[in-house]
């Protein structure tokens, strides 16, 4: 049988679909990772603001403070790239999920159009099964008599 053309477009927009969803899912993971990260940078800025505070009431000389305060100032400059990082991460996600939500309105669009002509066929179909009902009913009534 041969496939008609919303067939075949549907199949297509089913396939673009997939792969937007396929997209849209290595984007928010990508995000998660992004997210990770930043946690981590955090995490390690926590820790050495803390030594540099236990340090600070064991006595520090003036280098060793100066060190501390380069080293965290350089982890801030971490920090807020890895935040940017995240925000251009969501961004992609926000993307990503409307190029997903334009292909699955597309492929709803294509099946909702075929369901519609899949019905009108069925609706002329039975009228033509009426009618030919009807025409042999009627040449049998007129036969009969």
């Amino acid at each position: 049988m041969k496939k008609s053309a919303i067939s075949t477009l549907i199949e297509l927009a089913e396939k673009n679909s997939d792969e937007a969803a396929k997209r849209l899912g290595k984007t928010i993971h990508a995000h998660e990772e992004t997210e990770k990260q930043l946690n981590l940078l955090l995490q390690y800025r926590e820790d050495y603001q803390l030594r540099l505070q236990a340090g600070a009431a064991k006595g520090l000389s003036a280098a060793q403070y100066g060190n501390f305060i380069s080293f965290i100032n350089k982890l801030d400059g971490a920090v807020d790239g890895q935040k940017q990082v995240v925000r251009d991460a969501e961004y992609k996600i926000v993307t990503a999920r409307n190029v997903w939500q334009e292909s699955e309105k597309k492929r709803l669009s294509y099946n909702t159009l075929h369901d519609r002509t899949q019905a009108t066929q069925q609706k002329q179909e039975a009228k033509r099964d009426q009618k030919n009902t009807d025409e042999h009913a009627a040449r049998s009534f007129f036969y009969k008599r």
